[in-house]
């Protein structure tokens, strides 16, 4: 019975998924910070601990993630929007968009019905379309960055956020809270800002349904309604969005081992 380990090791967050099989039976996380290896190694500790192992029992490990080629406790690594695609399609087949949206980026992924890697397109450039713009916002409204998204639920009216970069955006949260604009209509422009960017990505490698949103930001309820505005369309939300990457490297490692 194979056990394989995937390990996403992102801006922020390094994530592990350990799978016997086709079951996950282990996950862990740990911030990253700027000791790699150690993160690394606390994350999948966690892990295994969880899953009632030892590291020796882990037949392969795989890589992904920012910082994927130097995790020396990987046999392999693979690129993010690989991952994405085949942790997406495991947990749901239906899936043909897939939207990874975490701390420093955003992807649009589009997959095939086996969760082939059709076309990708990444945000790379700017903050404002990942989780730090949202974390910043939420800084400067001085209210807590889990509270922000049930925040912009109770928003009456749509506010354009115009500013395009995290510090101009700041200075016009900044006015718009001057003007009494209501804490949680700027809120829900906060949002909108991210999704917008997010949706041009999206459509430029075409829009199928059904569209799973997975990441950290998956857990924003905020943010995923005006995604659905935006697309037009419903957004799936798996149980652990922010594992989803870990998971596809931990199928791939089975994969490679000819456990498919």
């Amino acid at each position: 019975m194979a056990i394989t380990a995937g390990i996403d090791a992102g801006a922020k967050n390094t994530k592990v998924v350990i799978l016997r099989e086709d079951v996950v039976v282990g996950r862990g996380t740990n911030p990253t910070g700027f000791a790699l290896s150690e993160a690394v190694e606390k994350a999948f500790v966690l892990a295994l601990e969880e899953a009632g192992i030892t590291r020796d029992q882990v037949d392969r490990i795989v890589a992904t993630g920012a910082g994927r080629k130097a995790v020396h406790l990987a046999q392999g690594n693979v690129t993010e929007v690989t991952a994405d695609a085949r942790g997406a399609n495991r947990l749901m087949p239906s899936a043909r968009t897939v939207i990874d949206v975490g701390a420093e980026e955003g992807r649009g992924i589009s997959i095939d019905e086996r969760g082939v890697l059709v076309d990708s397109a990444v945000n790379e450039k700017c903050a404002a379309g990942a989780g730090a713009f949202t974390e910043a916002m939420a800084r400067a409204l001085e209210i807590p960055l889990e509270d922000i998204g049930e925040l912009s639920l109770q928003s009456t009216k749509s506010i354009d956020m115009n500013a395009q970069c995290t510090v101009f955006a700041e200075s016009e949260l900044v006015t718009l809270v001057h003007s009494n604009t209501a804490t949680a209509d700027i809120a829900r422009s906060v949002h909108d800002a991210i999704s917008s960017r997010i949706t041009s990505m999206v459509r430029r490698v075409g829009l199928e349904p059904e569209v799973m949103l997975i990441g950290g930001v998956g857990y924003n309820v905020g943010f995923k309604k005006s995604l659905e505005e935006d697309l037009g369309m419903k957004v799936t939300v798996p149980e652990y969005p922010e594992y989803v990457t870990a998971l596809g490297a931990a199928i791939i490692a089975k994969e490679q081992l000819g456990g498919a």
